[in-house]
Order: structure tokens, then C-alpha cells, then sequence
């Protein structure tokens, strides 16, 4: 199966699942994790409608968007960040999905070139508090939610959260709506953040159910990884 019909069944299903629901399907994003797949695999995905892709190691995806410069991709940065990372990141990447302290939020502002807008941030939570895993506890949030709606060259989007992995519907829908709802919570302070990124291809339909408005889909456009 074509990357493009990949594409095309993945957007089937989330058509499906919005009329299944009655979800508005024109508040949702799609983004594409591109991280180790080549960039012909992403010009694919270009060609069959996908402009917003998800790199996760920096040298990596620098190398892609230097080859891809003349499409019109908006990047996503959405793995651990390291501080020594940040200027290259804040002045290649159009969103940041993984900050999750305040220092690399500190330095992503100070270093977004003055010519571009601001870095779209989301911020990642740990909901669950996995020791295995980055992200912020939800009790230490505030703080840095407050430092982002702040800083002049960040605009806080909203919240990205990978919860523990679940094989049933049931089980991945409840942690999702916890998550949810904790966002809900967030948007009364910040009304402005407008997106919750949860959800991948074997957990997509709860995600979607459970309000998410972006899913991060790899495997299901571009097959196991490269």
C-alpha cells in the first residue's frame, strides 16, 4: 500500500469515527510523524495532502527540512529537548509539542529569530506521572503555563500528553478523558490555547471521542519505522 493511500484510509477512518460521534471534523489536525523516515516518504505524504509533520531528533529533521525547503510544510518538534538544542530548534520549527520546563521554554523565546512569528508551544504533561517518561506533573503546571502566556516570542497552544499504552477502547478512552478534562480546566485560565494533542494510530478513536483535536499518526501513514 502507496504512502497516499495510507493517507487516504487514514482520513477515511477519522471521518468515520467524527460521524460515528458527531465531531466536527474541521476543528481536527493531522499531524505525520516523519521521525525516521525519509524525505521521499514525506514528499509522498506532501503530495497527498499532509502539510504539518512531527520530527523528533533534531539533526535528523534539520537535514529534512533543509532538503524540503521549498515545500510548504509547517515542522513540528516533538521529542526531548536538550538544552544546547534550543536556538536550533526555536529558529527551524514552527511548533514546539515537548516543553516541559521552564528553562527550555526560557531559552526557545530568547532565541526565535525576530523575523519569524512566534513558536506555537505546547506544553507536555505527564498526566500519569511515569517515571519512564518526560513531561510535567500536572500539580507543577501552572507555573509554567503562566511563564509561556508571557514571553513575547512564544504562543501557547495548548497541552501534548502520552498517556500509558492500553490495548482496550474502554481503558484508552478513560485515561484520555482525564486528560481532557484536565485541559478543559487549563483553558478557563489561558481561553486562548486552542489544541489538545493526544492520540496516535493504535489509540486514535478514543483520543478523537475523548476531545482531542490533534493526532500524532506515524505507523499509520508511513509504516513501521524506518
Amino acid at each position: 500500500m502507496s504512502i497516499a493511500d495510507r493517507i487516504q484510509t487514514v482520513r477515511q477512518d477519522i471521518q468515520a469515527i467524527c460521524s460515528k460521534y458527531n465531531i466536527n471534523i474541521n476543528d481536527l489536525k493531522l499531524l505525520a510523524v516523519s521521525k525516521t523516515h525519509p524525505t521521499s516518504s514525506i514528499q509522498a505524504a506532501y503530495e497527498a495532502g499532509i502539510t504539518e509533520f512531527g520530527e523528533s531528533y533534531l539533526q535528523e529533521a534539520l537535514e529534512k527540512i533543509k532538503e524540503l525547503q521549498t515545500l510548504t510544510i509547517k515542522w513540528h518538534f516533538i521529542g526531548p529537548i536538550q538544552s544546547n538544542k534550543t536556538r536550533q530548534i526555536a529558529a527551524h520549527f514552527d511548533w514546539v509539542q515537548s516543553v516541559d520546563r521552564s528553562k527550555i521554554l526560557t531559552r526557545l523565546s530568547e532565541q526565535r529569530p525576530a523575523e519569524l512569528a512566534a513558536l506555537n508551544v505546547c506544553i507536555q504533561i505527564n498526566y500519569f506521572e511515569e517515571p519512564q517518561k518526560k513531561g510535567i506533573a500536572p500539580s507543577e503546571l501552572a507555573p509554567l503555563l503562566e511563564l509561556a502566556n508571557r514571553l513575547p516570542n512564544i504562543n501557547l497552544r495548548g497541552l501534548m500528553a502520552i498517556p500509558p499504552k492500553k490495548d482496550g477502547f474502554k481503558q484508552q478512552i478513560e485515561q484520555f478523558r482525564q486528560i481532557a478534562s484536565f485541559y478543559d480546566d487549563c483553558r478557563a485560565s489561558y481561553p486562548k490555547m486552542d489544541t489538545l494533542s493526544i492520540g496516535m494510530s493504535a489509540d486514535m478513536e478514543a483520543a478523537l471521542v475523548a476531545g482531542s483535536n490533534m493526532v500524532r499518526v506515524g505507523t499509520a501513514i508511513f509504516g513501521a519505522r524506518g
